[in-house]
Order: structure tokens, then C-alpha cells, then sequence
């Protein structure tokens, strides 16, 4: 098989998949914040929980259901800021994931990856890890949900768990 990269960008691109992965399984994990409601673990992501309440109508008394999911619906994650930051971290990790798959189909087909299309690809890159970043800033600022007030004591905030 012909490459259209050299040695260096090969590494790049295997070191570029191995971002994207890393980026998407961190934004898919619900382990962002760690916390005990109930007597009971509970974890957030952006649009993802482990454990959380409901009220069992036999015995009358609310109960922890151990299992994650996602939230119900859009609207059902406990913030604005983070339903800012799904949409944020989501798109700089599918650009991240674009940018790698394309540069390791350059790895195996001659002529796909030239030095502008290289270019354009890192700044998509930069531009894709900038979206991470921005997502990761906003995330703290959904610590004033009530959500986050039950499982981390109700002196939490923006900034300060």
C-alpha cells in the first residue's frame, strides 16, 4: 500500500486517532463528577448519570436505582452550561475523530493527504481541541444545579463543590 505521509505523518496520525479516541470515550464516560446521594454513589457527565433517585410508590420512600443512562431528553440535563457544553465537547470530539480517520486513510491511500489538506487538517484539529477545552471550562458552571446541590451539598456553586 502507498502513503501520501511521511514518517512524521504517520505518527501524527496514529497519535491523532489515539486523541480522538481517548476524547471520545472521556466525553461519552458519565465520571466528570463524582458524588453520594442516599448513601450511594452517584456520578455526572454532560449528558450522562450513574445512579439517581426515584420514589418507589410500594414502599413510599425514595430509592436509589444503580444504573447509568442518559438523561430523558435534552432538556432533562440539569443546566444550561451543560447542555452548552454537550453540543460543544460533542462537535470538537467528531471533528477530532474526522480529522484522525482521514489522516489514517492517508496512512494506507498515495496522494489523499497533501501539505495544504495536512494544514487545513491541523487547523481543524486546533480548532476541535479548542471546542474540548471551551466544553471542559463550562462544565463547573453547571455545579449550581439542583441535581448537583443534592449529591454534593447544597453549598456547591458555580467554581466550588
Amino acid at each position: 500500500m502507498a502513503s501520501s505521509l511521511t514518517c512524521t505523518g504517520v505518527i501524527w496520525a496514529l497519535l491523532s486517532f489515539l486523541c480522538a479516541a481517548t476524547s471520545c470515550v472521556g466525553f461519552f464516560m458519565p465520571y466528570w463528577l463524582w458524588g453520594s446521594q442516599l448513601g450511594k454513589s452517584v456520578s455526572f457527565g454532560t449528558f450522562r448519570r450513574c445512579s439517581y433517585p426515584v420514589h418507589d410508590e410500594s414502599r413510599q420512600m425514595m430509592v436509589m436505582v444503580e444504573e447509568c443512562g442518559r438523561y430523558a431528553s435534552f432538556q432533562g440535563i440539569p443546566s444550561a452550561e451543560w447542555r452548552i457544553c454537550t453540543i460543544v465537547t460533542g462537535l470538537g470530539c467528531g471533528l477530532l475523530l474526522l480529522v484522525a480517520l482521514t489522516a489514517l486513510m492517508g496512512c494506507c491511500v498515495s496522494e489523499l493527504i497533501s501539505r495544504t489538506v495536512g494544514r487545513v487538517a491541523g487547523g481543524i484539529q486546533f480548532l476541535g481541541g479548542l471546542l474540548i477545552g471551551a466544553g471542559c471550562a463550562l462544565y463547573p458552571l453547571g455545579w449550581d444545579s439542583e441535581e448537583v446541590r443534592q449529591t454534593c451539598g447544597y453549598i456547591s456553586g458555580q467554581f466550588d463543590l
